[in-house]
């Protein structure tokens, strides 16, 4: 089963190229650091967004101690978003970008290893080859529709389904004109 059938392999591609990305921008400086940094805050809002839809409420239900579980990533997922908003309003060249970066990136590491820990693994024992295909075509499908910007507060399926399309058309705006005026 290739990533594309398979959830498990999807999420795991994902998580690391975010590994990838936040390495990237600890070496990386001025232009390029914000360029990489908006890549980072992209994919994380994303994939964060499209987790909270599919994966979290399929978790809950399929891992021994779900909603425990799934708890811990939401809390986790909040902090994040709200460190990348305040990493994000600060810009890449602030004083205290790397070393808050750094707090960051350890705690986005440790998150994606929770994930595939208790939940992804999980996945494996509890579901049918069938059912990581549909969670894969559901999770292409939610990030097809998420948010490209942190927005704490928005961590569950009904928050995302409520929220989650209004701040994906305001997000996508804006990165466009971004785009079309130089600024990405």
């Amino acid at each position: 089963m290739s990533e594309h059938d398979d959830v498990v392999f999807l999420l795991q591609r994902q998580h690391q190229q975010i590994r990838e990305l936040l390495d990237e921008v600890l070496v990386t400086g001025g232009d390029d650091r914000r360029k990489v940094f908006e890549q980072v805050v992209r994919l994380l809002s994303v994939h964060e967004a499209a987790e909270e839809e599919v994966i979290h409420p399929y978790a809950r239900q399929a891992v021994e101690g779900g909603e425990q579980v799934v708890a811990d990533r939401l809390e986790e997922e909040k902090a994040g978003k709200e460190a990348l908003k305040r990493l994000e309003k600060a810009g890449t060249e602030s004083r205290d970008f790397l070393r808050e970066f750094a707090a960051l990136r350890a705690d986005v590491l440790a998150h994606a290893e929770a994930e595939e820990k208790y939940e992804f693994a999980r996945f494996r024992e509890n579901s049918d080859p069938d059912k990581l295909r549909t969670l894969a075509e559901a999770v292409r499908a939610a990030e097809t529709f998420a948010p490209t910007r942190p927005h704490p507060g928005i961590e569950s399926a009904r928050e995302n389904a409520v929220a989650g399309p209004a701040a994906a058309i305001v997000d996508r705006t804006r990165d466009a004109v971004r785009t079309v005026l130089g600024k990405n």
